[in-house]
């Protein structure tokens, strides 16, 4: 029977890559819809909201914002970077491509971590934990999955999607890049007017501005979706679009939730602003 889906590889012949599609899917979905019933991961401004009892707070393990950040993102890093080193399939362009573009993703989000955000919260260990393996088996699942197409011979598809894949991961990682920056630079250590900031343990949370910030206040989740949206068409495996899915659920329930939260502390938050979608939502 001829493979339907004509922008997408047939799936290898992998229980693993099949398991780790469903899992990739409903585990970050279930994630999103926790962030809009208020059952957040802790990290960034939700770090010590939870909805565990006492007993369970007390026992709670917290990392600094900058050893928690170093601590999802690097696995992830060298998995992308052994699979060059070690696998690169140099005769195949999409494996190298993805393989590349991987790596380059969360080398820069290490570069961000250590030059550019500044940091006024830590992370729950129970919360990194779940992101750190999210984000190195993703990445070492994509990357085998793509290794299987070429071993096990699965034609190209028809509609060839990795060169409009570049482009969109490229336009991802420096909108992401971009507005990640502009975060950095409403920190600082003195308190501005009460209508503009939230005094946070002597931390300021302020409104963002500029960029996409005046149309959405999540416009660095908008640019990552858009980078994995990239990472899929580089790949066109069932696998990156199960994990890119999964991605859009989370990263829109997340934003509901950041957006509620703003709502909640800035009696001054301009109602057009949206979540995640400029003027939709």
């Amino acid at each position: 029977m001829a493979w339907p889906i004509i922008f997408v590889f047939r799936p290898p012949a992998s229980v693993f890559v099949i398991a780790m599609s469903v899992i990739s899917f409903t585990g970050l979905a279930y994630s999103g819809f926790s962030e809009v019933r208020g059952n957040h991961l802790q990290y960034s401004k939700f770090w010590k909201i939870t909805n565990k009892p006492a007993s369970q707070k007390s026992k709670q393990i917290y990392l600094s914002g900058r050893r928690g950040m170093q601590f999802i993102y690097a696995p992830a890093f060298l998995a992308g970077l052994t699979s060059l080193v070690f696998f690169p399939h140099n005769d195949d362009i999409r494996y190298l491509l993805l393989s590349s573009a991987l790596t380059l993703h969360f080398l820069k989000r290490l570069l961000e971590v250590q030059f550019v955000h500044k940091y006024s919260s830590g992370m729950a260990l129970d919360s990194a934990i779940p992101i750190v393996l999210s984000y190195f088996m993703a990445t070492v699942t994509a990357i085998y999955t793509q290794h299987l197409t070429i071993t096990q011979g699965l034609p190209e598809p028809p509609i060839d999607l990795k060169y409009p894949g570049i482009v969109l991961f490229l336009l991802g990682i420096t909108g992401n890049f971009y507005h990640h920056y502009l975060l950095s630079q409403l920190r600082s250590s003195s308190s501005s007017s009460p209508s503009s900031s939230q005094s946070n343990n002597d931390k300021d949370y302020k409104i963002p501005k500029g960029g996409l910030f005046e149309l959405v206040i999540c416009p660095h989740y908008l640019f990552e979706i858009i980078a994995f949206v990239g990472f899929s068409f580089i790949s066109q495996t069932l696998y990156a679009f199960a994990f890119l899915a999964g991605t859009v659920f989370y990263l829109t329930g997340r934003s509901y939730a950041t957006r509620r939260w703003y709502l909640s502390k800035f009696k001054n938050f301009p109602q057009n602003v949206k979540a995640l979608i400029p003027y939709v939502y």
